[in-house]
């Protein structure tokens, strides 16, 4: 069976969403964001290695408070940076030799279902590097910044991009050793980084369900979210959940 490595991008400062918790350990209905979305990826057959890639500053608190639960589900840590591309590299670093296919997923996209990941891990196999994306719906305004109007964009073809984003490992390690760091602050995903790379991406239509929390509005909506749909059984929770949690 093809094994697949799931990086957990957790590093982030989440400066948008207030107050002085971040938003990766914000709660919903009593569990932390970023446990929610390894919690998609658990008790898969393909998944071969969870890797938790988290900020250094919280380091001592991750183990701290969740070491024992994260140990119990087999959840690798890594030390990321402040830019994203740096939280991926040292997830990279420690992704296991019998996983050929490596998935990026946003710690603080809760809400993923068990079907659009089925779906991306198995293009990524047709495709070599694919991604979940959603069509947008909206009318698309480029404005100025004073605020103003300033052109009415088509949205013809246009989508957001999603995560998991998935891609064969020997093409996103390539990928990345290729990258010129002077410029990579213009990178705001994995996908964008291998079409540098010249490989071309495919998509797998996704829906706006599965959204990122940016502020703390969202944490509600993605607990009706989360609450809507069916969820798989959950067997790795460890033993020391209610203390944790």
């Amino acid at each position: 069976m093809t094994k697949f490595a799931v990086i957990i991008a957790a590093a982030g400062k989440g400066e948008r969403f207030g107050g002085g918790e971040k938003k990766t350990f914000a709660k919903i209905d009593g569990r932390p964001v970023f446990m929610r979305s390894i919690e998609q990826f658990l008790n898969r057959d393909e998944v071969g290695a969870i890797i938790l890639a988290i900020a250094p500053e919280d380091v001592a608190e991750i183990k701290s408070k969740f070491g024992p639960n994260l140990g119990f589900m087999g959840v690798k840590l890594a030390e990321g940076g402040s830019r994203r591309i740096d939280t991926v590299r040292a997830g990279l670093a420690v992704v296991p030799e019998d996983c050929a296919y490596v998935a990026v997923h946003d710690a603080v996209r809760p809400c993923v279902t068990h079907h659009a990941i089925d779906a991306v891990f198995a293009d990524a196999q047709k495709t070599g590097a694919s991604i979940l994306a959603c069509p947008l719906v909206g009318t698309i305004k480029r404005v100025s910044g004073a605020n103003v109007v300033e052109e009415t964009i088509s949205r013809a073809g246009l989508f957001e991009a999603q995560t998991p984003q998935v891609f064969r490992k020997d093409l996103l390690k390539s990928a990345y050793a290729g990258l010129d760091d002077a410029n990579a602050d213009q990178f705001s995903d994995d996908a964008q980084v291998v079409e540098a790379a010249g490989h071309p991406v495919s998509i797998v239509t996704g829906d706006a369900s599965n959204l990122k929390i940016t502020t703390r509005g969202d944490l509600s909506l993605a607990a009706a979210v989360l609450k809507s749909k069916p969820q798989k059984v959950v067997r790795k929770l460890g033993a020391f959940e209610e203390a944790q949690w």
